[in-house]
Formats: C-alpha cells, structure tokens, sequence
C-alpha cells in the first residue's frame, strides 16, 4: 500500500515514520518490492508489526484510508500501482483475478524473480482456500481456491532447472488442494513434474490439511517414496481434540489425520510428517489438551510447530471467551518441553545417507543440506558439495540437525551452472524481440526493482 499524502502512518500509536511519501505492503513480497522501489527514489520506508497481516483481509480498516493498496494476486501490477500513487492518485487493485468467471491462481508464473538462494525455486501451485476456519484470516484475505494450470508450473520448474536450480519447493495455503477447481489434482500434477526433474534434483511438497489428502493416500505414498521427491510432508492437525477441531471448523477428525499418519508411515520409508499445534483455542478444556498431548506423545513427530491462539480480528474465534493467558501458556510451556524431551535422531549415527547440500548454516561454519526425509544433515564448507548430492556417514547428531562426514563426494550429475546471486529469473525469451519493446521496458523496471529488493533485503 502506498499512500499519496507526506504525513506519517501510525499502527498502534506509535509513529513509523518521518513525514514524506510512506510504503507499507500487505504481501511480504510485495512489501519488500516497494521497499526497494522506495529506496531507488528516496523515499522512506515504514515497517509494520506484523508482515503476516493481510490488510486486504480488511480493506475497510480507519488505519488504510487515503492508501493505495495491492492484493495478493496483483503483485504484477505494482510499477501500475506506484507510478499512480506517485502521480497523487489513490489506487486499490485488491480483485481477484479471473479467467472465463473463474478464479486463477494469480500473477503470471512467469513474472522474472530474484531467488534468494540461487539453487532453490519456489512455485506456488495456488491461492486462497477451500475452508473456512474459524480462527483464520487466509480465506479473507486470499478468497476461494485457485490453481494455476500444470503445463505453467512445468514450465517454470523446467526454466529454474535451465538456470541450475537443485531443489524444487511447491507451496500454497493447501497443496492438497490443489487442481481441485480446474479438473486435476496434487499426484497428477507431481507425477507432470517428476518427469522433467533432472537427476540429482529433488522436490519438496508443501503443507496440505488432512481432509484434502485423504482420497489420494495411495498416489502421494508413490509419489513420496520417488528418488527425486522428499519423503517429507507438513500436515497441521492443530488439535487432538475433536471437539476443538469442530470448534474450529478444521473438517476433519482426529482419526482422519491418525489414517492419514499411519498410512504413509506404513509405505513411505523413512517419511518426515511435521505438524503444527494450537494451545488455548478458547474451546479447549483441560480434557481437549490432554487428547493434544496424547496424539504427540503417540507420533513424536520430529518437527512440532507450537502456537499459542491468536485472536485474529474479524474471525468468529476472536469473539469468543478467551481462557486465560497464564493457563495458555503453561500449557504452551509443557508441550514444548514435551517436544525438547526426545531426541528423533539419536538411532542415526553410523548411517550412510545420499544428502543434497543447498545451503549455507547460519553461523558459516557449515554447509546445510537434506537426506531423502529431509532432515537437516551439516557437512563441512567445501565448495564442490554446494548443489550436489553427497554420500556421507552420520558421526553425530543433535535434536535439530546430524553432522555428516563425505565418504563419496560429489555423487550426483554436474548441473547447469546456477544463476549468480541477486540475478534476474524468467524473462522470457520473446520479450527481447521488437514486437514487446513496451513489455521490455517494464519487465526492466520491474527487474531493477526485483534487484534492489534483493539489494536492500540481504543488508
């Protein structure tokens, strides 16, 4: 969002920000792109208190008057926006976009990009959401679902191997979702991709919600055991309590997320499942709580996500009783300590595991990949192991990570040469002739903006 008048934007009461033209974003990406315009023109930046907040989840908040505002699926439209905005003009693009009167997934896949790590690609496959939780803003803010077409994924996932990509992440509010308003589905769509995934490549698939995931066990326990997917899949549960899930509107029970567990378990070798929690849904009774910590004590998943409850505001859970802030976070503080308490790695030393490396730790002491379950493997700072898979022996192991030692290195395929840091992703070829001059000019607009972004971000 941009606003047109030099006064300062106030959240909270508290002032963020000298009096000149103000940028605040509703979409952590488009946030920090108006960032990096802001700073190409010198002008000052506000930061919120929360990135995760969708004003377009409401538009008609006192704060957003007099702001020009761009929804999550216009981000393409954003040298539009900032060109009115500049001009004095208050702009709002916050539709969602629409093909034949039905929702699409949103800007062009094939937008260019900065990645901020140059061997690893992000798609989102779709918007929005099919449920409507009682404690979430997701479907007021992103609408009903909307996937983007396979042959356009494909396409972009072949493009990011063109340019050295190693590792493909698909992500969205629900990819189980996904295909579901257009006639396909999540397993044709990952078997599409497997095909076009050059050796020594690997793709993760993100987090789907248990109802959707259900009628597709057998194809996604295939898809998972696949050598070039991750045996890993992220499905919240949020509760063990089926009186709280229905009290949130979750769709499912706790014995369809249990199928769900067990099912993959039993196919998938070596399957990663991690989980999200909510403690002190303003539901949740001793007893409800009690049924959450038996489900985790069941299943120790190695990755817990715990979360005290929100009240998110405009959702019907912020209008109910709230239970008390010190019984919330004692039980908080006792499923996390339960979570501390075990270790999922310690059975791992002497292992040999196949570990494509893609990152760098955050001390610079190591570099960081993944095994086949996706479990964080930390190896030593040699830059042959970056973007390919090394064979390594497990030596030691902590409650997050394993440290591997190479006894074969470098056993994957030489890829392409990846893109430099900060460099520009998806230009598309045709853009470059005469016949798109127009299209040029902003795609490089758009690009230098992109640039700085990634400029400003990384500082």
């Amino acid at each position: 969002m941009l606003r047109k008048h030099c006064q300062p934007l106030r959240d909270g009461g508290v002032e963020k920000a000298k009096p000149r033209p103000n940028a605040i974003f509703s979409y952590s990406f488009a946030y920090a792109v108006v960032h990096g315009a802001f700073k190409l023109v010198q002008f000052s930046f506000i930061h919120t208190t929360n990135r995760r907040c969708v004003p377009q989840g409401a538009p008609k908040s006192s704060f957003l008057q007099g702001l020009s505002m761009i929804g999550v699926q216009q981000i393409d439209r954003v040298v539009e926006v900032v060109e009115e905005t500049l001009k004095g003009n208050t702009v709002r693009f916050l539709q969602q976009k629409k093909e034949a009167g039905k929702k699409i997934g949103g800007a062009s896949l094939r937008l260019p990009k900065i990645r901020r790590n140059p061997l690893i690609e992000i798609i989102a496959i779709n918007t929005g959401c099919l449920n409507q939780c009682t404690y979430c803003k997701t479907k007021h803010a992103r609408g009903e679902l909307g996937s983007y077409p396979p042959d356009e994924i494909v396409e972009r996932a072949i493009q990011a191997f063109d340019e050295g990509v190693c590792e493909l992440w698909l992500t969205s509010e629900d990819t189980g979702t996904y295909g579901r308003d257009i006639g396909t589905s999540l397993p044709e769509l990952l078997w599409a991709l497997v095909k076009v995934v050059p050796d020594g490549c690997r793709v993760r698939v993100g987090m789907t919600n248990p109802p959707y995931i259900l009628e597709y066990l057998e194809e996604m326990s295939k898809i998972l055991s696949h050598p070039k997917v991750y045996s890993f899949l992220h499905i919240p549960v949020q509760s063990g309590s089926d009186q709280v899930l229905a009290d949130m509107k979750r769709e499912y029970t706790r014995a369809d997320f249990e199928r769900v567990v067990n099912f993959l378990r039993e196919r998938v070798p070596e399957l990663t499942i991690a989980t999200d929690i909510i403690c002190g849904f303003p539901t949740e009774t001793e007893q409800d709580f009690e049924e959450t910590m038996k489900l985790c004590e069941k299943y120790k998943f190695p990755s817990l996500f715990v979360n005290q409850f929100f009240p998110r505001p405009g959702t019907p859970a912020a209008r109910m009783t709230k239970i008390p802030t010190q019984i919330v976070k004692n039980r908080t503080k006792r499923l996390s300590e339960f979570f501390q308490s075990y270790s999922p790695y310690f059975d791992r030393i002497g292992l040999v595991q196949d570990v494509l490396v893609t990152e760098i730790s955050h001390d610079r002491k190591h570099y960081v990949g993944h095994n086949k379950s996706y479990e964080q493997v930390l190896l030593p700072l040699k830059e042959e192991y970056l973007g390919k898979i090394v064979r390594v022996k497990i030596v030691e192991t902590t409650k997050y990570s394993m440290k591997g030692e190479p006894i074969i290195e470098g056993t994957s395929p030489a890829l392409k040469p990846c893109l430099p840091k900060g460099a520009i992703s998806g230009i598309p070829m045709e853009m470059k002739s005469s016949k798109y001059r127009i299209g040029v000019a902003l795609a490089i607009f758009l690009a230098i903006i992109l640039r700085l972004l990634w400029k400003f971000f990384m500082i």
